[in-house]
């Protein structure tokens, strides 16, 4: 074999593989951006809305997927990954903000497990905004209820006890979603106090105005 026809072989393959890569990466994009867009509806309870677009990043993932089924190296290069992660996120904070019963799995998602774990994690800073949005308006139980899903979704990250070459660097989103937790405990906290102690005095109020 020549140079020549070494050189046309390698220059064939090498195209195929751009070719999977133009393909795979815009379709991350879409995915990245629809799921970032579906998690502001989410907040905003445009309940419509965040479901097209998050059927939009399924279908824009899996067009990514089936680009480089035969090119495993840039299947796994990382934006596929990333575009999973913001799709199970976005999954993940619908189904804790409208308390579902049980969380989606990776199976259900049609995502990586290490993708689902960091999903996971982000979606507990979803949550705590969820939380604050709660607060607000005075709804201090449901903000308990979605702090417990957090604490739940925490102690699932912080057992997954692995390198990070496995798990994405799950260790570093964990830690940041305990930070999370903890200031948004405080948070719940105090609009507890506040709630119990507006309370009493609207009791004392009615027990002065009664006895009058």
């Amino acid at each position: 074999m020549n140079l020549d026809e070494i050189s046309s072989r390698l220059r064939s393959r090498l195209d195929e593989r751009m070719e999977a890569r133009e393909r795979a990466l815009p379709a991350a994009r879409r995915a990245i951006r629809s799921c970032a867009n579906a998690i502001r509806a989410i907040h905003r309870s445009e309940w419509d809305l965040a479901h097209r677009l998050m059927d939009e990043a399924r279908q824009a993932i899996q067009e990514g997927l089936e680009a480089v089924r035969d090119h495993p190296d840039i299947r796994y290069a990382g934006y596929l990954q990333d575009a999973q992660k913001e799709y199970a996120e976005a999954r993940i904070t619908e189904a804790v903000v409208t308390g579902a019963a049980s969380l989606p799995t990776p199976e259900e998602l049609g995502v990586e497990e290490a993708p689902y774990l960091n999903g996971m994690a982000e979606a507990i800073g979803e949550a705590r905004r969820s939380i604050l949005d709660l607060l607000r308006h005075g709804d201090v139980d449901r903000g308990e209820a979605i702090l417990s899903a957090m604490d739940d979704m925490y102690y699932v990250l912080v057992s997954m006890d692995y390198p990070d070459a496995i798990t994405l660097n799950l260790r570093r989103s964990t830690d940041v979603a305990r930070s999370l937790i903890e200031k948004t405990r405080g948070d719940l906290s105090i609009a507890i106090v506040q709630r119990d102690l507006r309370d009493a005095i609207d009791r004392h109020t009615r027990d002065v105005l009664g006895g009058g």
